[in-house]
């Protein structure tokens, strides 16, 4: 029995293999999880690199768009001016040919005058400047007209008297209000 004893048992050769060969797999294992992490870290470094070519691309995009539109405010309001100015040019052309004429009577003047007014007041309008000119009897609007004075009148409590300059809005936002007296409280 000794003989037993002296010679490893193939089942004890057999755990020692396998024990090697666990050894081997845990070994080709973590080989294969390490591949596996390279893999998908090179395969998250390109969409890192892809994310951030984007993000930049983005942000260039902003700015541009960011610099176009500043571009097209700065024309717009260049052009407003000039197309305002252009529409004032009759006015003054007008108020010269007036001027010219050296014995004009005073009915004359007076005709060139209005003339020359109703062409200011058209131009005016064309680029929404609206008078503000406010009828006896209207509600007294503080947004829209200036209380110059309180007056005792007829008339219903805080209404619009009489206007004593009008007032003048563009596109509904009041450039300057109606100086105006209004009715006193009875």
């Amino acid at each position: 029995m000794s003989d037993n004893s002296n010679t490893p048992s193939p089942a004890g050769s057999a755990s020692f293999q396998s024990t090697e060969d666990l050894a081997a797999s845990m070994t080709s294992h973590e080989a294969d999880a390490l591949s596996q992490a390279q893999a998908e870290l090179a395969t998250l470094q390109a969409k890192s690199a892809e994310l951030a070519d984007q993000y930049l691309r983005a942000k260039a995009e902003a700015e541009n768009a960011r610099r176009r539109a500043e571009d097209e405010i700065s024309k717009a309001r260049k052009f407003a001016v000039e197309t305002f100015a252009e529409s004032l040019l009759p006015v003054a052309d007008s108020l010269e040919a007036g001027l010219i004429i050296k014995d004009a009577t005073i009915e004359q003047i007076r005709e060139g005058a209005q003339a020359t007014l109703r062409q200011l007041i058209a131009a005016l309008e064309r680029n929404k400047v609206v008078a503000i000119h406010p009828a006896a009897g209207t509600k007294f609007d503080p947004h829209q007209h200036q209380a110059i004075s309180v007056v005792p009148s007829e008339q219903e409590a805080n209404t619009v008297v009489s206007v004593l300059q009008k007032g003048y809005s563009i596109a509904e936002r009041v450039m300057r209000p109606a100086l105006v007296t209004v009715a006193a409280p009875k």
